[in-house]
């Protein structure tokens, strides 16, 4: 097993496809693709590319942490009681325990994740 892992931004094989659970469903139908590309430490870190159409949901960490590099599209994210902020193509962020807020894509988003669970 190597520990040198190369994540592919643009990844061939067929994806995992999803939608919005109907409770956190806040706008739209957005519809979710999911190309995992490493577990590691058991199951506690998952690395891979997501990528989701238009609409708005509801996000709840709970107790796991996510680094997000966008790779393209736009999404605003609006924390729980915070302002919302823009990431485009080339940003990256963090997403900490305890972060609930709101999940707007308005361009179709594709971005690299990296997600630690407690």
């Amino acid at each position: 097993m190597s520990l040198l892992k190369t994540i592919d931004s643009d990844p061939s094989f067929t994806p995992r496809e999803s939608k919005a659970l109907p409770e956190r469903l806040i706008a739209g139908d957005p519809a979710f693709k999911t190309w995992p590309q490493d577990v590691c430490r058991g199951e506690m870190i998952h690395t891979g590319v997501w990528e989701a159409t238009p609409g708005e949901t509801k996000s709840i960490k709970g107790e796991s942490f996510e680094y997000c590099h966008i790779l393209s599209g736009v999404v605003e994210i609006t924390p729980d009681g915070g302002e919302p902020v823009i990431y485009r193509a080339g940003d990256h962020f963090i997403m900490k325990p305890g972060f609930v807020g709101v999940w707007k894509t308005i361009e179709t988003v594709k971005k690299i994740y990296v997600t630690v669970m407690a």
